[in-house]
């Protein structure tokens, strides 16, 4: 548990699995079985992730984990496989422990990795079975951790009513909140009402979803993939690993004020995953300017009103601005997150987190620790 001297309540609010291979194979239902997620060999001794035949990663697989290994040498060697940089704690229970007891860190936020990168927006029924089968493993997962693993439910929109029902059944099993990819799904972005059952039931559950970087390999997100093209071999690590939640998740999140989302559901919680938390301010700041010289027929309040009610931020642990951030977005709106056990995720991160705050209060301190991810995941 805990090894903070101040008794303080640690919670991890970004950290990932990495899916065991056979996943899909072992927990999809039969009739789905055939068109399972796999990892299969590739050219030149490498791997790729498919799924019904499509390729969802065609290589670097090893780059989904990596967090006990020198990133830049995990990227440098495509012959690395899957498991060759997954630690037993990102698919053991019983290390994921462990790791938390020696990072001192209460409890953890638990994210998919593969669930990131498929893409089925044509298929909703088997979008959805291979949503389930990841719940359905997520669950036994968490199951005997004594409630030190929060889930976070995998739920595809492209059928509100399938989405529906998989968020209500992930909930009684008692997932903390929901996935949501940043992009418009079909054309309609969150705030479409289509969607309004979906956040109804989060906003009863007191619960948040959690708006997180999403990977595609065929198609293009926008944003960073418009300056290096992947399909001609171009890759920059520190802006693709820098910038890619950034464009992905601002205008997300921004796009869901503006639509005035949180005036027809003022309870409803949102937390933004993996682009830090120092933008929170100046997208604050730069929207308010806007509504105020143009109006808006879709909010009834300044957008700043709507990210200090009802938007989380999860900051990096070395982030230098999280005291400013707690004052411009609200201190009980900021969490931190290793992003464990990623290629970009550090073993320091609970190391680091303690020296950013090192200088704030401790009142503060103990709120960025966990104390806000408690009140937001519901936590023990």
């Amino acid at each position: 548990m805990s090894s903070e001297t101040t008794g303080a309540f640690v919670v991890d609010a970004d950290s990932h699995v990495l899916e065991p291979p056979d996943l899909w194979e072992r927990y999809l239902e039969p009739r789905f079985r055939e068109r399972a997620i796999r990892i299969v060999p590739g050219p030149a001794g490498t791997e790729a992730l498919v799924g019904d035949g499509e390729v969802l990663m065609p290589a670097g697989l090893a780059g989904l984990g990596g967090a006990e290994h020198e990133a830049a040498q995990v990227l440098a060697t495509p012959t690395l496989k899957y498991l060759d940089t997954a630690p037993r704690a990102s698919f053991e229970t019983r290390a994921r422990l462990a790791l938390l007891d020696e990072w001192g860190v209460d409890a953890g936020v638990v994210f998919p990795t593969i669930g990131i990168l498929w893409d089925k927006e044509r298929d909703p029924e088997l979008a959805m079975a291979w949503a389930r089968a990841y719940n359905n493993w997520q669950a036994d997962f968490v199951a005997p951790a004594r409630g030190r693993l929060w889930p976070i439910a995998q739920i595809p929109l492209y059928d509100a009513k399938l989405a529906r029902e998989e968020l209500e059944r992930c909930l009684a099993l008692g997932f903390r909140g929901m996935f949501l990819a940043p992009e418009p799904v079909l054309g309609k972005r969150p705030s479409h009402p289509d969607f309004d059952p979906l956040w109804a039931l989060l906003q009863e559950a007191g619960l948040p979803f959690c708006l997180h970087v999403i990977v595609r390999f065929s198609r293009s997100l926008g944003g960073v993939s418009q300056w290096y093209d992947r399909a001609q071999g171009e890759f920059n690590a520190v802006f693709g690993f820098g910038l890619g939640g950034t464009y992905q998740l601002i205008p997300a999140i921004s796009s869901i004020v503006c639509d005035g989302l949180f005036d027809r559901f003022p309870r409803l919680k949102a937390f933004v995953v993996e682009a830090g938390g120092g933008w929170a301010g100046y997208i604050m700041d730069r929207l308010d300017e806007k509504y105020v010289r143009f109006g808006s027929p879709f909010m009834k309040r300044r957008p700043s009103d709507y990210f200090r009610e009802n938007v989380w931020v999860a900051c990096d642990p070395s982030e230098r601005g999280i005291d400013a951030t707690c004052d411009l977005l609200g201190e009980t709106h900021v969490l931190w997150g290793s992003d464990y056990p990623h290629i970009d995720s550090h073993l320091s991160a609970p190391a680091e987190i303690r020296s950013a705050l090192a200088g704030v209060s401790d009142h503060r301190r103990r709120l960025v620790l966990g104390e806000n991810a408690r009140q937001l995941f519901g936590g023990a």
